[in-house]
């Protein structure tokens, strides 16, 4: 007996004298990868990663997502959304607290995310283990910071040596001629999920929502999602810290996109909507972002919280948000992590938020627009043009055809070379990049629903009037499916965005109920050549009529119960009816 057990410990000393460790990292990978696949829950990248370390910062995704059963397209802003934010809540809670008892029994820090039912959390093997005997748990993901390629810049251009008053993108997409029609934005927010944003920078002080009256008041308006140093930094210290409680850029990225949708001076015009203001998020640290912290901003602007992260209130949500980013492949970003962002901008536009995109910087030839969030169906993608409307080098072409079906992007293009804006120091730069091509589409969306508020929260219509109104541009070349000739095609989209077509087409979209101007009903809507008016209300004194520029053009003193207003030979276009010079209610006249 003793004989064989030592020639069993024998043979075992001897195979583990045979089996390098080389060999056994690959048996164990091996290993992990048949019982990976047999629950289909662990990410191929997190697979690689646990070969070494004892701790792995991780994404875990549910299977379980809300559904908007009663949500309306026809639904305010606001409206959709509580709805989206309660829906999402309810839904995380739900799904999230057998996971949550676990790790705070074992002292886990975790992260929840309701915008997308998902949970970060730095785990060691034991803990993979008990994710794994979950059957809610859709999938575990590797967490990994990514290493964002930044736009080239010129750092020798200053603002008065490229435009003495106003940058070539806003002029060349017609900007100055909505400008003067007065709609520069007013009333609208723009997001910018970024670097961060230098808040008190001049030019861009002024239109920061959390600086009103001369008062400062950071709370809904700025979110850090920046708890870590990244790996990628080379370096401890970051010049802003972590979790900063007022607006910081840790690289000037951000501070120059944002300059680029809303940015003013005395004597300079660099922002597309200059009266629209900006709330911001930093979701890159020195350029190093991870999935966590980029949907972490996403949700801060689905339903903005206070400095301590409480108390959410999704009507402060941003009517846009500009996303010059992107997560890719090769930076960890695997496909596991493809439907969990797509959730998340799917949410975002549920709410009524419009998600723009850059497309990336991967060249101008086919299928190199690759990256998320670039390629979803659901992103507003925005490729690059220089000053003559030639594609600009270095912009993404579609199609996409690395996830789901095979669809052409980029939607539109706009000006992405030689851009100005303002650094965090104040002086300007012109960059280079899809990154400075976004922010010109962020901006004019806040053009649009400035000039016609019944746009905000319709996403879809918004992107329609853009792609609709652009200017079309043939490709030199084919990308299958489309050939280059086709609109939209792989390399320009639907076109070159023009400004003014679009806010004169939005201007046109009415709300089609009936008026509810109290005591008065307005019919038809749309009317041709005469609209009738019926009061029930005796207090109404006087109905006055005014044109798209607030020009009164008709005047009804004392009017009756029924009265008959012939329009023939009024231009087509949107009006507004007011009674007693309040209760604006707005009616199109056709051909």
């Amino acid at each position: 007996m003793n004989n064989k057990a030592s020639h069993y410990i024998m043979n075992r000393n001897d195979f583990k004298r045979i089996i390098t460790n080389r060999n056994m990292r690959i048996l164990t990978f091996l290993l992990l990868l048949i019982f990976a696949n047999l629950s289909a829950q662990m990410s191929s990248t997190l697979l690689q990663k646990m070969e070494a370390g004892e701790k792995w910062p991780v994404l875990i995704s549910f299977k379980e997502q809300a559904t908007f059963n009663e949500w309306k397209s026809e639904w305010p802003k606001e409206q959709k959304g509580h709805y989206v934010y309660q829906q999402l809540k309810e839904t995380a809670e739900q799904n999230q607290q057998a996971v949550i008892h676990y790790f705070a029994k074992r002292n886990i820090s975790y992260k929840t995310f309701f915008v997308a039912n998902v949970i970060h959390a730095e785990i060691d093997r034991e803990a993979i283990s008990f994710l794994q005997a979950q059957t809610g748990i859709e999938k575990i993901s590797y967490d990994a910071h990514l290493n964002f390629q930044f736009p080239q810049t010129d750092a020798s251009a200053i603002m008065h040596q490229r435009a003495p008053e106003i940058t070539w993108g806003i002029q060349q997409m017609n900007v100055p001629a909505v400008w003067d029609l007065g709609i520069k934005g007013k009333g609208i927010v723009v997001a910018g999920e970024d670097t961060g944003v230098k808040w008190d920078v001049n030019g861009l002080k002024s239109k920061y929502r959390g600086f009103e009256n001369g008062q400062t008041d950071h709370n809904y308006n700025w979110h850090d999602a920046i708890h870590a140093i990244s790996p990628l930094s080379g370096s401890p210290d970051n010049p802003c810290g972590l979790n900063v409680k007022e607006p910081c850029d840790d690289h000037s990225h951000g501070t120059h996109t944002v300059g680029t949708m809303v940015g003013s001076t005395d004597e300079q015009l660099f922002g597309v909507a200059p009266e629209a203001q900006w709330i911001g998020c930093r979701n890159m640290e020195r350029g190093n972002g991870a999935l966590s912290t980029y949907i972490e901003c996403f949700e801060f602007f689905l339903a903005p919280h206070d400095l301590n992260g409480q108390n959410h209130n999704p009507t402060k949500a941003p009517h846009v948000i500009n996303n010059s980013w992107y997560c890719s492949l090769e930076e960890g970003c695997d496909t596991s992590s493809y439907p969990i962002m797509e959730r998340v901008i799917e949410n975002l536009r549920k709410a009524g938020v419009v998600v723009v995109v850059s497309a990336g910087n991967d060249g101008a030839s086919c299928n190199t627009l690759k990256h998320i969030p670039a390629i979803y169906e659901e992103s507003f993608t925005v490729g690059s043009v220089r000053q003559d409307l030639k594609i600009s080098d270095f912009s993404s072409n579609g199609p996409v055809n690395n996830y789901k079906a095979t669809r052409v992007k980029p939607n539109v293009v706009a000006p992405g070379s030689d851009v100005l804006s303002v650094l965090p120091d104040g002086n300007f730069a012109s960059w280079n990049g899809t990154s400075m091509a976004g922010p010109h589409v962020a901006g004019l969306v806040a053009l649009m629903i400035s000039a016609n508020p019944l746009l905000s929260g319709q996403v879809e219509r918004i992107e329609q009037i853009i792609e609709e109104t652009a200017t079309r541009i043939n490709s030199d070349f084919d990308c299958w499916p489309s050939t280059g000739s086709s609109i939209p095609n792989n390399t320009f989209g639907f076109g070159f965005v023009n400004a003014l077509a679009a806010v004169e087409k939005a201007l046109l979209v009415v709300d089609t109920k009936q008026p509810e101007i109290a005591g008065l009903k307005m019919y038809p809507n749309p009317a041709k050549n005469y609209i009738n008016i019926e009061l029930a209300n005796a207090n109404i004194s006087e109905i006055s009529i005014q044109n798209i520029y607030g020009k009164e053009i008709f005047q009804l003193k004392n009017p009756s119960k029924l009265h008959r207003i012939v329009t023939e030979g009024w231009q087509p276009g949107l009006y507004f009816m007011t009674t007693d010079g309040s209760n604006a209610k707005s009616f199109i006249i056709e051909h």
